[in-house]
C-alpha cells in the first residue's frame, strides 16, 4: 500500500503547456502573473507548486531557464511552498530543452514523465474557435501527429542530473505501462523511496477518468512499489474534483491548477489557481482530511529544503 499520512499535500500546476491564452483570461503567462497567482494559491494551502514558464508577450511555453529566474527568486522569498519545476515542459520540445531548467537551478522537485506517449490536445479545437497568437492553433493541431518523447536514455539522463543535485521527482505515470518504467528504475537503484507517483487521467493518449482506470492504477501502484511510494492523482479537464475525491477517500495526495484544467464548473471558467485550491480544500476538510503543510511535505518526501536549491 501507498504511504498514507493523516495530512494531504495539494500540489497546484500553476499554467503548464497545455492550454494556450486564448483559452482563459485567467491563464498566468508573464512572471508578475505567476507569482500573484502562485502566492495566491500557497495562500489558499497549495503545499507545493508545479511550475512552467511563458514568453511574457505570447504565452507560448518555454524552458529558457532565465524565464524561470523572473519569477523564482520571488517566490522562495515570498513562501514556504515546495517549489517544483517541470522536466516535461512541451510535448513539442527536445528532451535536452525540456531538463535545462531543473538541471540548472536545482529545486527541490522536477516533474518526470514516465514513458513517450501519444499526446492529443486537438480536441480543444472543437471549443476553441479564435485564437490571439498563430503558435496556439498550430500547437493543438500539431498534437494529431505528435509522440511525447521519453525514452529509457531520456529518463535515466534525467534522473542522474536530479540525484546528483539532490532533486526529487515527481514521477508522472499516465498509464500502467508508466508504473512499471517506474519499477525498473527503481529495481535498478536510480529512484529511493520515499518517492511521490502522479498518476495523470483524461488525457488522451493516456489513461482514461473513470473510477475503475483510478482503482487499477492504485493497485498496480501498490503491487510494485508496497509502502515506498506516496501516491498522487492528477485528473484533466471535468476529471479533475470527482478523481481529487475518490483518491482523497483511498488515502491518496491530490493536485489541481489550470494547467491541468481551465474550470471550475461546467461551463463556468476558474479565475485564478487559488479558487481551485480552495474548492479541493473543501472537498478534503469534508472527508475530514487536513492539508499537510510545505514543511510536512518536506518531511514525507525527505527533500533537501529550500536552502539547498540554485535560485
Amino acid at each position: 500500500m501507498a504511504k498514507s499520512s493523516r495530512k494531504v499535500i495539494i500540489s497546484c500546476a500553476v499554467t503548464g503547456a497545455i492550454h494556450t491564452p486564448s483559452m482563459s483570461p485567467h491563464l498566468p503567462v508573464t512572471p508578475q502573473e505567476i507569482i500573484s497567482d502562485s502566492l495566491a494559491a500557497a495562500e489558499a494551502g497549495a503545499t507545493i507548486l508545479h511550475l512552467h514558464a511563458r514568453d511574457p508577450e505570447t504565452g507560448k511555453p518555454t524552458q529558457d531557464p532565465e524565464a524561470f529566474r523572473a519569477f523564482l527568486p520571488q517566490l522562495k522569498q515570498a513562501t514556504g511552498a515546495v517549489l517544483n519545476l517541470t522536466t516535461g515542459g512541451s510535448p513539442h520540445m527536445t528532451v535536452a530543452e525540456r531538463m535545462r531548467p531543473a538541471a540548472e537551478l536545482q529545486p527541490e522537485v522536477a516533474s518526470l514523465n514516465m514513458g513517450s506517449m501519444n499526446f492529443g490536445l486537438y480536441p480543444m479545437l472543437d471549443r476553441f474557435k479564435e485564437f490571439k497568437h498563430s503558435w496556439e492553433r498550430e500547437h493543438l493541431e500539431n498534437s494529431r501527429d505528435l509522440v511525447f518523447k521519453n525514452t529509457f536514455a531520456d529518463i535515466q539522463h534525467i534522473l542522474e542530473v536530479g540525484n546528483a543535485n539532490g532533486t526529487k521527482f515527481e514521477f508522472e505515470c499516465y498509464d500502467t505501462s508508466h508504473l512499471y518504467s517506474l519499477a525498473h528504475f527503481v529495481d535498478r537503484g536510480l529512484v529511493k523511496a520515499p518517492f511521490l507517483v502522479q498518476t495523470v487521467f483524461g488525457l488522451l493518449g493516456g489513461i482514461g477518468g473513470h473510477p475503475d482506470d483510478v482503482a487499477h492504477m492504485k493497485r498496480t501502484a501498490d503491487r510494485l512499489f508496497g509502502d515506498s511510494y506516496i501516491w498522487s492523482v492528477l485528473g484533466a479537464g471535468r476529471n479533475q474534483m470527482n478523481i481529487a475525491a475518490q483518491a482523497a477517500s483511498q488515502g491518496g495526495n491530490v493536485r489541481v491548477g489550470l494547467e491541468d484544467s481551465l474550470w471550475i464548473a461546467p461551463g463556468k471558467l476558474a479565475e485564478s489557481n487559488a479558487a481551485q485550491v480552495v474548492k479541493v480544500r473543501k472537498l478534503l476538510e469534508g472527508l475530514s482530511l487536513s492539508v499537510a503543510s510545505p514543511d510536512e511535505a518536506r518531511q514525507m518526501l525527505a527533500l533537501k529544503g529550500a536552502n539547498n536549491v540554485a535560485f
